[in-house]
């Protein structure tokens, strides 16, 4: 259900019960939401005269209260469902509800997360967009890996279908509310729909795996004319060298990032330190694996890769450039 709708709702339920009533009755948890939003909507004034001139059927109520029960919830709603007690470790690291907002996602919005993996961004997004948006995963193209057996093929193969299933297995979103294909599969259709396209971490393999053409130019093609990419990426030191820098041990310097973006078409809309941690020196000989979650090495140093945290990371923003 769309904002305008929820809205409509609100303002054809808006709560008046007799003075004699309040004396004797609390409103319910419906009730002071509803009276809460209209005060947002409509102004404490004329939400007053509203109270006072108007008496709703029960029925109207229960509709209004339906209304606002399936509006999109908050981010700290979602942040906080017990689905992702086994996630929230990470928040510290990763600042989901700071990072979404630096990208300027609402929960109308359609928004693209490329690459998914192991779904730790997918269990916020997907929920968050649930009511009101549209979530769609991209994966890269299964047909241009090889394999070491029949089975990892089959199963790199099946990830649409497994995918979606595994999102609402996760989240309690239906696979319905849930887009996912490959960047050979993109709809026809889906061009220029996507509000937001989101790239978490991945950067360094689609520089490693030469897909940062056929990446940055699906998004281009699949964004609004006014969609924007958010780019969350394990950061090297300005100055770092190429030993440093090379990809493979998962780092990037800021400023490479920004000029393959605008060689592809975008420019930079904003910068932010939100996912920064000056703790890393980004120059692991075991790469940015060294570090928490993955913790390469194993109890060795443990201590000190857990003191230091997840990794050093850049976030930044993008348009599409006209």
């Amino acid at each position: 259900m769309k904002f305008t709708t929820i809205t409509a709702a609100l303002c054809a339920a808006a709560i008046a019960v007799p003075a004699v009533a309040q004396e004797t009755r609390q409103p319910s948890t419906g009730e002071r939401i509803l009276g809460s939003i209209l005060n947002r909507v409509l102004g404490p004034e004329q939400t007053a005269e509203e109270e006072t001139s108007t008496t709703v059927p029960a029925e109207d109520i229960v509709a209004a209260e339906t209304a606002v029960e399936t509006a999109a919830p908050t981010i700290d709603v979602i942040l906080a469902d017990t689905r992702r007690d086994g996630d929230r470790a990470r928040d510290q690291y990763r600042n989901p509800a700071e990072t979404l907002e630096f990208f300027r996602v609402g929960p109308q919005m359609t928004v693209l997360e490329y690459g998914p993996g192991g779904g730790w961004y997918t269990r916020v997004l997907a929920p968050y967009l649930a009511a009101e948006g549209t979530y769609v995963a991209l994966n890269n193209d299964s047909d241009a890996r090889t394999y070491n057996s029949a089975e990892a093929e089959q199963r790199a193969k099946s990830w649409t279908s497994r995918f979606k299933a595994s999102v609402a297995d996760m989240t309690g979103t239906s696979t319905d509310e849930v887009t996912a294909f490959e960047i050979d599969e993109i709809p026809e259709d889906a061009a220029g729909t996507v509000d937001r396209a989101l790239i978490f971490r991945s950067m360094h393999g689609l520089w490693n795996n030469d897909e940062v053409d056929s990446t940055l130019g699906a998004m281009r093609t699949l964004l609004a004319d006014d969609g924007m990419v958010g780019v969350v990426q394990h950061r090297a030191p300005s100055s770092a060298s190429w030993s440093d820098v090379n990809p493979a041990r998962g780092y990037m310097r800021q400023a490479d990032v920004i000029a393959m973006f605008q060689l592809h078409g975008f420019e930079l809309v904003g910068t932010s330190e939100v996912n920064a941690n000056p703790r890393d020196p980004a120059n692991w000989e075991g790469g940015v694996w060294t570090l928490p979650p993955v913790l390469r090495y194993g109890d060795e140093n443990r201590a000190q890769y857990e003191a230091i945290g997840e990794s050093d990371r850049m976030t930044l923003l993008f348009r599409k450039a006209s």
